[in-house]
């Protein structure tokens, strides 16, 4: 699969976002003409090889023919891109974002996303680079994008609303709806925009994936500071992830034993079984005097234990039992039924995610079918075995 992977070391604006883009590969030329469907006018782009701090990268500006910025609402946006020569995705997706912007809008603003107008959604920069990111992620044949922490400025921001505090008010309501995980930057200023902020909540999962990283891009902001303001984009391919095992929690029983007798103890581990014991199990202790003993043993399902322990105290000599709860891994489990040359035998399968790893035959199914058939159990047990290797599993 391809993968971005947006590293915001410094923040992230939509010019920025569309210039590390850029730098890694995207055609400025593309992007134009993909932008020229939308059919608005009134701006240039221009796309600079810049170095700032040892770092060389791509400054992408949008040079507007106007210092006018229209209060478009959220239906006016919609229009456009309905009427734009767009692909039907491409319009879908954009509108997605501005909704997603919008609807932080209106919260800030304690309206709704219709009756709010407001400046930032409607100018042309804004619609230049929501369009232009999701018209770039198509051209580079990205399918998933993942996003580092955002890193967030302080101090104030100018905005058509007057001067903020930085975040922008926005920024913050975009970021506190998906639970976006954010970092202190050093600037005592805007570093996530609205726009940068409402493009990778829309589009990323705030992790980092395993990846071969097949091209790096820098896109830089107009912003000067001590330390280099841009942000860089990771390109290449997801890699194959082992499934992660499942995880619970057991309740391990135990007590020291040592007057009682063999068939005490077989018997007590029968009956614990029977009663729902996951595994029960004796090891051979030394206990005081020197005396040797026997240690019981039962894991079980929490709400078991009590039951279970009951059990113990009732079958052994024991005068109290241990017990404290353990988090386990363990695989996924599945019981098939597999057909044999000889007869239908009881197959466990050990899962891992939608991989079966193993398959254990159940003895006694096996050992009835050798018994009947008069050919050797290790024959049967084989055949159970690669007839549950080809099974697709039924549950993950």
């Amino acid at each position: 699969m391809k993968v971005a992977y947006f590293d915001c070391f410094s923040g992230a604006s939509g010019d920025m976002l569309l210039g590390c883009l850029l730098d890694a590969g995207l055609s400025l030329d593309e992007l134009r003409a993909d932008l020229a469907r939308l059919g608005i006018g009134g701006y240039q782009l221009d796309a600079q090889r810049v170095t700032r701090h040892g770092l060389s990268g791509t400054h992408l500006r949008v040079h507007l023919s106007s210092e006018d910025r229209p209060a478009r609402t959220l239906p006016n946006i919609e229009r456009i891109l309905r009427e734009s020569d767009l692909p039907e995705s491409v319009q879908a997706r954009s509108l997605r974002v501005f909704t997603r912007l919008a609807r932080a809008e209106a919260r800030v603003h304690g309206t709704t996303v219709d009756q709010i107008h407001f400046h930032e959604l409607g100018a042309v920069d804004s619609l230049v680079d929501i369009v232009g990111f999701v018209c770039a992620l198509d051209r580079l044949g990205i399918e998933a994008v993942h996003s580092s922490p955002l890193t967030l400025g302080g101090g104030t921001v100018q905005t058509e609303h007057g001067r903020l505090a930085a975040p922008a008010p926005a920024t913050l309501a975009l970021l506190a709806e998906v639970g976006a995980p954010t970092v202190p930057g050093p600037a005592m200023t805007e570093l996530l925009t609205p726009t940068g902020a409402a493009l990778l909540t829309e589009y990323a999962t705030f992790t980092r994936p395993a990846m071969t990283v097949q091209a790096v891009g820098y896109g830089f902001g107009t912003k000067e500071f001590d330390f280099p303001n841009g942000l860089r984009v990771w390109l290449g391919e997801t890699l194959p992830v082992s499934p992660l095992p499942e995880e619970d929690c057991v309740v391990r029983l135990s007590c020291n034993l040592d007057d009682a007798t063999g068939e005490t103890l077989a018997y007590a581990l029968e009956q614990l079984l029977a009663a729902g014991a996951l595994d029960a199990w004796f090891a051979p202790i030394q206990m005081k005097k020197g005396r040797p003993g026997t240690m019981l043993s039962v894991l079980c399902c929490p709400e078991d234990a009590p039951n279970l322990a009951n059990l113990i105290l009732r079958e052994t000599p024991t005068l109290g039992v241990r017990y404290h709860t353990e988090s386990r891994f363990k695989a996924g489990r599945e019981m098939r039924q597999v057909d044999t040359p000889w007869g239908t035998v009881r197959v466990k399968l050990k899962l891992l995610g939608k991989e079966i790893v193993s398959a254990s035959p159940e003895y006694e199914d096996c050992a009835a079918l050798a018994r009947g058939a008069g050919v050797p159990l290790a024959e049967v047990t084989e055949a159970a075995r690669a007839a549950a290797s080809q099974a697709e599993p039924h549950v993950y």
